[in-house]
């Protein structure tokens, strides 16, 4: 279980680990082939039917592919290109062009970071008004360029410091919204892990919207949520119900538009198979936007967002 799990997967961890330990003795071949038969049963059991907050848990595993993970995966000759051309640089995103299949494309990326230092490098993938700022450069340097747009969504949130108040956070938000609805180009916005808040849909308005099995993407976190609504975090289980945060649930709500499986077991587990899933994704919908003359996927797209919800008067 590369050396992490969490709570629900315990039983599973226990007997893997009871078949390693077999698999140093003679004469227990038979033993260990159905321990192993009924490791893969009590697997497609769990994963097949984790809660809202079991899914969470995994969007958050200090394992998950994160976009530097994926990005080498799925692409050749990446480019990265920093700085906001006002203020500095934010590692919290990462941006570039790069050759995709048979597309030239630029990316947007979230990136979190795995231990302590480049956590607190990238901010924990809590982007500053410069990131939102780069990412709009980017993909109005594709946009100049006829280039599709693939962003990949992976945050708790924007930063929500007072220095990022004070560089105007919440207008950098609002313009990205504004300026990539009438992008003149395809632009395809995967969610990866974590899609939290406006800062999530900061980089994620676009013409296809796909999210990863276990990934979320929510108004606010589960945490954020029971703080508020029942004054104690520690119901953050409650919330993620509630808050119908999955994959599963948004396609259901027609908030995104497809859902890429992962691995049996997450998508930590198997990163290779996961970025193929990702990248016959990005294919398939890339190819079909494509062939949309601008003039109509620009309505399409604002279309797209304006049916999302309902309510009564």
């Amino acid at each position: 279980m590369n050396g992490i799990w969490l709570d629900f997967e315990r039983p599973i961890v226990e007997l893997e680990k009871k078949i390693e330990e077999l698999k140093g003795l003679k004469g227990v071949d038979e033993e260990i082939t159905r321990l192993e038969s009924q490791a893969k049963r009590l697997k497609k059991k769990i994963y097949s039917n984790l809660s809202r907050w079991q899914r969470v848990q995994l969007a958050r595993h200090p394992r998950r592919p994160y976009p530097l993970d994926i990005i080498p995966l799925i692409t050749e000759d990446f480019i990265e290109l920093h700085g906001d051309r006002r203020f500095g640089d934010d590692w919290a995103v990462v941006s570039g062009i790069a050759k995709f299949d048979k597309f030239n494309v630029a990316i947007v990326a979230q990136q979190k970071g795995r231990d302590t230092k480049e956590k607190i490098k990238r901010n924990f993938g809590m982007p500053h008004p410069e990131g939102y700022r780069k990412a709009l450069r980017i993909m109005k340097m594709a946009a100049k360029f006829a280039m599709p747009i693939i962003n990949m969504v992976d945050t708790p949130g924007a930063y929500p410091g007072a220095e990022a108040e004070e560089r105007g956070q919440a207008e950098a938000i609002a313009t990205n919204l504004f300026e990539c609805a009438v992008l003149p180009v395809p632009i395809v916005v995967l969610i990866l892990g974590e899609g939290g808040s406006g800062g999530a849909l900061a980089i994620a308005v676009g013409d296809r919207i796909l999210m990863l099995e276990n990934s979320i993407y929510s108004v606010i976190s589960p945490e954020g949520c029971a703080s508020i609504l029942w004054r104690n975090s520690s119901k953050n289980k409650e919330a993620a119900e509630a808050l119908k945060i999955t994959a599963a649930d948004l396609v259901k709500l027609n908030i995104i538009d497809e859902i890429v499986p992962e691995p049996l077991g997450g998508a930590h587990l198997d990163p290779e198979q996961t970025a193929k899933n990702i990248k016959d994704a990005l294919i398939k919908h890339l190819d079909e936007l494509t062939k949309i003359p601008i003039d109509k996927l620009i309505p399409l797209r604002i279309s797209k967002f304006q049916n999302m919800g309902v309510y009564k008067e």
